[in-house]
This record gives structure tokens, sequence and C-alpha cells, in this order.
């Protein structure tokens, strides 16, 4: 009998290669890469990025950064740094509280893919699970507000709060330019507000005592912002405070807490007009500052200038309610440099879990936490009032009392943290105490402790729970009812609502059932690894205030971060506190304006923008009070530098900088870029380079080498952050070294700068770095770039299979593309009547979402597949696509009408397919199963194609009754 030859013997070093993360992350094999450069025509993936990339701006040297660590390596390591963390008992409040986030929302919606890889809902018939937890969050913050509309989230308290003030600004009669602020405001939002109000010439007024507020209110103002309750814990009615700001003209905006409002009397009922806070302690952990969901309301008249996302109830072609973004008119890509502000601040994933902390909960168990919380804080109170010690709450407090220390209070604080606690210093000699949902009778024992001088009886929770009054004034309890909609009060069970967030995420599609192949929006994988972080404990349940000694692991961890996105980009110096791409593109042209201003050149304001910029460019540019001037683009999508020049010579008094994006947002390396830059900077101005495509650049060229002063980044794009279905999201903003001490500060956070703050919190969303440091430490420089050439790969391998089905619009001089490619569907609307949007709805009965749907140019698709798909499922979009083609070709031929096609009627639901009035001349078949492989695997529309026209005539933007969905 033969005997097979033995097997040989393998090296520790080969073993050890195969558990590398490498693989894991990126979709595309040797075997696979070798076909795919076959079908482009190139010899090999460093021949094609040789023939793409412009030999002007690669590296000039390799990025230094650790080797590359498997997974369970990097977890340990990371895991010891969060053991630097000290996670103290909290009582700082300003905002941040803690909260148990409910075990069923917490494995079922934070640590799930199918919703933290959802992207933002653009394509409303594949995000009615999301959209439906979005309209319960409006509801839920217009019935506890009192207001009459709500958006979708916000980013944090503190720009919200901003927000109110530039949405007041453009709303109300007074042409005043002042606004006035209550000091006892959160001190994080009253800096941001200041940030915001500088380069708008907004003069923010700041009254500190009634004395103060009294005076501001009887001179010329805009809008004034009241904290309710106030930052160190009094309630007040202002009831008589907005008549007399509503007789100025001006309007009323009001920063309060959800859940205080199940037990006060809500602004809405004082005569609101702008309602915000944060809805963080709804059920997400504080996690050194976000991500957490802001919220704004409204009056009725201003909800067509209300910023951020709004989600509107329309109806399908059938007549069925369905949900959609709605008056996307006020997007910046439409208004571009007219925007009135930067849609990209919204905090899905928190708003979905807030919103579904309020469904567990309903409205009694809502009211019941709340009530704890207050009845706690009156013993509390009454304790320390036997104590000896005099509060600054004017006998009234829901969750947080400011304590008289008389001198001590450096010494009580210092107990306080030798018992394991955490207070806020506030003043000269007060303490505020907060509690919260997981405060407890033991917590309010040792703050007596802590508090009590030697010698002293402490009182006991049963004595004082027996006299105690409500420190909630009578005159302001809650009398009006909220949350009555059934969802609130139908899923309080673990069962119950288990299966009622399946059966939201089963109408999604997320990258948890296909590829999303959104150009410029990089949807790629979010590896387990990288989150299991977010939730442990060391990360979770820090507050961002808390002392800086305390948060030693995350300095750490933001520290090497900014280290490695340094090395990344080719800049001086890093940001991490933008918590947008938005927000760090603001950042950086503050930087820019910063430097101008410290040069004494305050009068450079011209900031250029191609027409072919990213609409946040723009609306950002308009935010920091720059004149934006459109220059031209050629014929092939590239920066037009003959009226770049011509730009730059007739503004170089004035020029403040030019906003470009790299590749460009045609999805081309332009060849001039050096000159572009060396251009404005012979004209005094300054370089931004939109970093949102720098998953085509990362290890292979650096913005900060080849003349780019300022980028901002996106960690929810390149460095593997979740999109989360509209955030969270990370904006690093990086500058080089003349402009690093213009990058933000943050004085209650303790960071200096010239710049104040952008963000409630000194990290941003600090709870989230630990992904993108995950993603590197595992990828490491080798990693990094073998990411982004296969990135460039795939794209090109799209391109080139799809060239004679959907030709690519803009490609450089050899026909290559960079990580995208947008695919010209113009000429088919005069052969058959098909647009672009006919398509992206077809592509749903193939189980995809679209790609990026006419931008940057009308009646195009923008693919982009990064490198995370595995060939498999590319081949698989490839081949939907070239069906649609076949399809199109049906109607151009005539045997299809150019109404009464597949595409024209996509997306088919399962209802419209198996129902007995079938009319269409294409068969059933035809609408379901277009390709075999669909058989196997199926994903549904849940609605059929939504009428956006009716959704924004017929403005509806909560809960929808129940009987609508029926018959």
């Amino acid at each position: 009998m033969l005997m097979s030859a033995p097997a040989p013997v393998e090296s520790l070093h080969a073993l050890e290669n195969h558990s590398e993360f490498l693989p894991r992350h990126i979709g595309i094999d040797a075997q696979d890469e070798a076909h795919m450069l076959s079908v482009i025509g190139e010899a090999s993936r460093a021949a094609l990025i040789d023939s793409i990339v412009p030999k002007a701006i690669r590296r000039s040297r390799a990025m230094q950064l650790p080797a590359a660590v498997t997974e369970a390596e990097a977890l340990a390591e990371l895991k010891a740094l969060a053991g630097q963390n000290r996670v103290l008992k909290s009582f700082i409040g300003q905002g941040y509280y803690g909260t148990h986030t409910p075990g069923v929302i917490l494995r079922n919606i934070l640590e799930n893919p199918a919703w933290y890889t959802a992207y933002t809902p653009y394509q409303a018939e594949i995000s009615q699970g999301r959209m439906e937890a979005l309209v319960n969050f409006q509801t839920m913050v217009t019935d506890l507000t009192g207001m009459p509309i709500a958006n979708a989230s916000m980013l944090d308290e503190a720009t919200a709060a901003a927000e109110a003030m530039t949405l007041a600004k453009r709303s109300v009669k007074s042409k005043s330019n002042r606004f006035v602020v209550a000091g006892d405001t959160h001190p994080q939002t009253i800096e941001v507000v200041q940030t915001r109000a500088a380069p708008l010439g907004i003069t923010v007024v700041v009254a500190n005592s009634k004395e103060e507020w009294d005076a501001a209110l009887a001179d010329g103002f805009f809008a004034a912002l009241i904290q309710y309750p106030a930052s160190s814990g009094w309630i007040a009615d202002w009831k008589a405070d907005v008549q007399a700001i509503h007789a100025q003209q001006a309007a009323a905006i009001f920063a309060t807490d959800l859940l205080a409002l199940t037990l006060l009397t809500p602004p809405g009922e004082m005569g609101a007009d702008i309602v915000v806070g944060s809805t963080q302690r709804f059920g997400m952990p504080m996690g050194a500052g976000g991500p957490h969901a802001a919220f704004m309301a409204c009056r009725d008249e201003f909800k067509r200038s209300l910023p951020g996302r709004l989600v509107g109830v329309s109806v399908d072609v059938h007549g069925k309610p369905a949900y959609r973004l709605a008056l996307q008119t006020r997007e910046q890509h439409i208004r571009r440099e007219k925007a009135t502000s930067n849609i990209c601040t919204a905090q899905v994933l928190p708003a979905v879990i807030a919103s579904m902390y309020a469904v567990y909960h309903g409205p009694q168990g809502l009211a019941r936490i709340a009530r704890r919380v207050a009845r706690l804080t009156a013993i509390l109170s009454r304790g320390l009032t036997q104590l000896g010690y005099s509060s600054r709450h004017h006998g009234t407090a829901f969750d947080t009392i400011a304590l008289h220390t008389q001198g001590a209070t450096d010494a009580i604080a210092a107990r306080a943290v030798a018992q394991g606690v955490n207070l806020r210093k506030a003043w000269n000699e007060y303490l505020c105490i907060s509690l919260d949902e997981t405060s407890t009778r033991a917590d309010v024992e040792l703050l007596w402790s802590i508090f009590a001088q030697d010698g002293q009886a402490l009182p006991t929770v049963e004595a004082m729970d027996e006299g105690a009054p409500s420190l909630i004034p009578e005159g302001l309890q809650r009398r009006s009812s909220y949350l009555t909609h059934p969802v609130f009060n139908t899923h309080h069970s673990e069962t119950a609502m288990l299966r009622y967030i399946r059966s939201l995420s089963d109408k999604d599609l997320a990258l948890d059932r296909s590829m999303i192949p959104l150009g410029s929006c990089t949807m790629k994988l979010n590896a387990t690894s990288e989150m299991i972080p977010i939730t442990w404990p060391e990360f979770a349940h820090i507050h961002p205030f808390a002392p800086a000694d305390q948060l030693q692991g995350y300095a750490q961890l933001d520290a090497q971060l900014r280290q490695w996105l340094c090395e990344a980009t080719g800049y001086a110096g890093v940001s991490l506190q933008p918590n947008a791409g938005s927000q760090g593109e603001y950042a950086g042209l503050l930087a820019i304006k910063g430097f101008h201003a410290a040069r004494g050149e305050a009068h450079r304001n011209i900031c250029l923008i191609p027409s072919s910029a990213h609409g946040t460019n723009p609306a950002s540019a308009q935010m920091v009070g720059m004149q934006v001037v459109v220059t031209k683009c050629d014929d092939n999508g590239n920066v037009d530098l003959a009226d770049l020049q011509a730009k730059c010579e007739q503004h170089s008094a004035n020029l403040a900088c030019v906003m470009i994006t790299y590749p460009s947002t045609h999805g081309v390396f332009e060849t001039q870029v050096k000159e572009l830059c060396a251009l404005v900077h012979r004209h005094g101005g300054r370089v931004y380079v939109d970093g949102a495509n720098m998953n085509a650049l990362v290890g292979v060229a650096a913005p900060g080498e080849f003349g780019g002063d300022v980028s901002h980044l996106n960690l929810h794009k390149t460095f593997c952050i979740p999109h989360g279905g509209g955030g969270p999201g990370v904006g690093p903003v990086c500058v080089v070294e003349d402009l690093v001490p213009f990058l933000p500060g943050h004085a209650a956070g303790g960071i200096a700068g010239q710049v104040g703050a952008v963000s409630a919190a000194p990290l941003g969303n600090a709870a989230v770095l630990p992904i993108s440091w995950m993603y590197i430490r595992m990828m490491g420089a080798a990693g990094l770039q073998a990411a982004t050439e296969t990135a460039i790969l795939s794209a090109n391998y799209i391109s080139a299979r799809l060239k004679d089905h959907f030709p690519t619009l803009y490609a450089s001089a050899n026909g290559h593309v960079a990580h995208e490619c947008i695919l010209d569907l113009r000429g088919l609307k005069d052969t058959s009547g098909v647009m672009a949007e006919d398509v992206a709805k077809r592509l749903i009965d193939y189980g995809f979402h679209a790609p990026t749907l006419s931008f940057p140019v009308a009646n195009t698709l923008m693919v982009e597949p990064t490198e995370s798909e595995p060939l498999a499922e590319i081949d698989r979009f490839i081949a939907a696509m070239i069906a649609i083609r076949e399809e199109i070709r049906q109607v151009e031929a005539g045997r299809w009408d150019r109404e009464d096609n597949p595409l024209k009627h996509a997306p088919h639901t399962a209802e419209q397919v198996v129902g007995d009035n079938w009319q269409h001349a294409y068969g059933r078949e035809t609408a379901a199963y277009p390709l075999p492989a669909l058989r196997r695997s199926k994903y549904w529309s849940p609605v059929g194609r939504v009428d956006n026209v009716y959704g924004d005539r017929n403005l509806f933007c909560s809960c929808v009754p129940l009987d609508a969905f029926s018959e």
C-alpha cells in the first residue's frame, strides 16, 4: 500500500501569521487579487497604484506605527490601558449621569451589528426600522418637552444649544446681535456657545446673578438661554421671564433634562420657543463624554429652519404609511453656501437606545425612576442640613444640590475621592452633588459620612425619609400626560421588547446583510474585536469631567491615537474633540481663522470651494463667518486651475483658504494638487484638504506632506467606527505645526487653547475611540497601506467589469479611478425613461443598498466597494447591476413599457407579489427573483417606493396612530 508523504513541518513564524487580523479585515485574498488585476489589465497591485496615484504626492517615508498584533493581543493591550482609568462613583452631574442600560437593549442594539452598521436613512425603503425608532425618539422629545416638533437627534447638548442660538437668530424679529445666557447653565454649554458665536459676530452675555439677568433682559437681545433645572440644581418658574423675552421679539431657549420633565412643568407650557438637552441618562453610559444623543424641539413656525435630520411620515405607492427623512431641501448638499447649519449633526444609534429606553420603561416606569431620584435627593438634602450645611438651591431641586462648604471644599472633595466618590466643585465655596438612576440608599449614607465632621452623628435614610419635604415646588409639578402612544405602553416585558427590536431590525438593510456600496461614505468592516471594548466599564462608566488622574487610560489612548493619525496624515497635531466630520471641518476652519487673526489679518475671510466639493464644506465655511466663492471644475472633474488662479488673484488680499477634497469628489487623483497648494500659499491662504476620501490615501500619500495645512478625518469612515444609522462619528482635525496652537481648547476640561471648545466633552465621543485604536493596532503600517490599495483595486475592478453596461463618468488618463467610481446613467433617461433613482430602488429587490445617488453629479451612482468586501460579494453586486442593465434594454427595445417595468415599480414588497391584484406586464417572478441566487436568500422591502412629495406637503413627525396601518 502506498503511503502519503508526511506533511512538511511549518515554522512557528508561518503558523503565527495565520492569526493576523489583516486577512480578517481585507476581503480579497491573493488568488482574488490576481483575477481582479487581470480584468483591470495591470500586472500587480503595486503597478496599479503607481498608475493611479501621482508620483509627486507619494509618501516620502513609511508610516512609523507599532507592528501589527493579533486580535487577542490588541484586546489585552487595550485592557491594560483601560485599567489605568479609575472608575469612581460619580456625583458630578453637569449633564452626565449614571444610568442602567437595560440588558435587552445593550445586547440587541448597542452590541448588535444590525443596528450599528446601518447607514444614514437616505434610502427610505430599506431604513423603515431605524426610522420608526427615530420617530419614537421625536415623539418622546415632543411629549416630554411640551413642544410640537423635534428633530431626530443632535451631537451633544452644548452644540445643540449653539444650533438653537443660530436657529433663533434667523427666526425671530429682533435685529440685535446679543445672546443672553443664564449663568447657572452647564459650563461646557456656555463655552461651546461662545465658540460658535464669536465668528458670527454674536455677543454672548452671561448673567451670573438675578440682577445681571434682569438687566440683560431689559436691553436688546435676540434670544436667551435658560438651564432648567439649573446646573446647580435649583428649579424656577420661568413664565414671567419668557413673557419678558417675547416682549423683546426674542426667543426663549431652554436647556433641560428629560428625566426631570417627567415630574416638572415642561418648557413648552412655559412658552419656550426652542428646547434642547441630552438623552444620555436614558440608557447610554457616560463614556467620558459620548456618544450621546442630544435633542432639539421647537415651535411649529421654526420647523423648516430646524437643523439636523427630521424623520417624517409619508405613504408608499400602495397608500400605506412609510417613514422618510423630511424636508431634505434644508440639507447643505442642496443649499451649499446658503446652508444655515451643517446637517451632519446626529447621533442615531444613541437616539435609538434612548427611544427604546422610553419604550421599555414606559411613562410610568420613567416617572418611577424620576420620583426615586427626586426622593433620594430630598432625603440627602435634609440629612446634609442636619449636618450643618446650607444649600444654594433655593429649597428646590430634582437631582442636584449645591452645598456651601465654608472653606472646606478641597478637603471634602479629597475625602470623597478617598472614599471612591467624585463631587463637583462649583464657584469657590460650593460642592454640587447629583444623584441618578444608579444612586442607592448606601450612596446617600456614604455622602453624609463624607460631609460629617468628627463626632457628628450620621442621619439615617429611614429617619430623613419620614420628614423630608419634596423639593419640587407644587406649582411646577407636571400635570400633563406624556408618552400616551401604544408603543410606549406595550413592550415592557423582555420578551415583548426583544421581539419589537427584532421586528424593526428585520425591516432594515445594514452591513451585516450585504455590501453597502456607498461612494464617499466608506461602509467597511466594523470588526467585532474593535467593538468589544466600548462596553468595558473602565471606558463606559467614567465621567468626562472626572479628575485628570482618574482618566489616565483615556489620556494615553488619546495621545497614542493622535500620534498614529499624525503618522497617517503627515500632520503635526491632531484634536479628537470634534464628534462628527462636520465638526472637524468647523474646527479646522476656526484654526485657519484664528491663525490669520493672530497675524493681524482677520480681514481674510474668502473661502474658495470647487463646485464639486462636499456640501458640508460651504456649510462649515458659512458657520465660521467666511464668504464662499465657488471655483470651476473642468470636464474631467478636476479643479480648473486657471479659474482658481484667477479667483486667488482677485481675492488675494482677503483670501483665507481653499477647501478641496482629495482624491476629488469625482473619485479621481488630480495630478496638479501640489501646484494647487502652492498657488494658494503664494496668495497667503491656507489649504483645507477634506479627509472624506482618506481611505484612498492612508499609507500611500499624506495631505500634510503634499501641501495641505488642515484636514479633518472621519473615523467612522476610514478608521472603522460604525455609522450607527447616521452617528456616532468622530471627526478629528489635523493641522500643520503653525496651526497647532489653534486646535480646539476646552476650559471646562482643562485643555488650554486659543480657540474654544467645539464639543461638550473634552474628548468628544471618547467611548468610541477604542474602535479606531484597535483597528490601527491590529493592522499596522503595512496593513493600513494594504487596505488602501485593496480599496482602490476593488473600485477599479467594478469600473472595469461594468464599463460596457454603465460607463464610469470620470477617470484618469489611463482609465483608472481612485477608491470609488461614478457610474454614468444620464443617457438612459432619453433611451428608456429610467433614472438613477429607479436603478437604486431596483437594487433593493436584488438585496443591495443603493450606491450614493445623484452626488456629486445628478442621475449618477457613486460606488465604493471598500477593502472589506470579498470578491464573491463584489461579483454579486456586479451581477445585479448587469441584470438591471438588461432590464433597461428590455425597455429600450420596447418589450416593456417605459412606465410599467420592474425598475419603475421597485422595490416590490412580498405583499404586493403574492397579492391577487397583479396588473403588470412583467411577471411576479421577475419582480421578486430576478437572479436565481435570490431564491436562497431574499431581503424583502417592508414598503413600496415612498412618496417624498406627499411627506413634505403633509408634514407629520411623530408616532403614527395604529389604525393607520390597518386596511
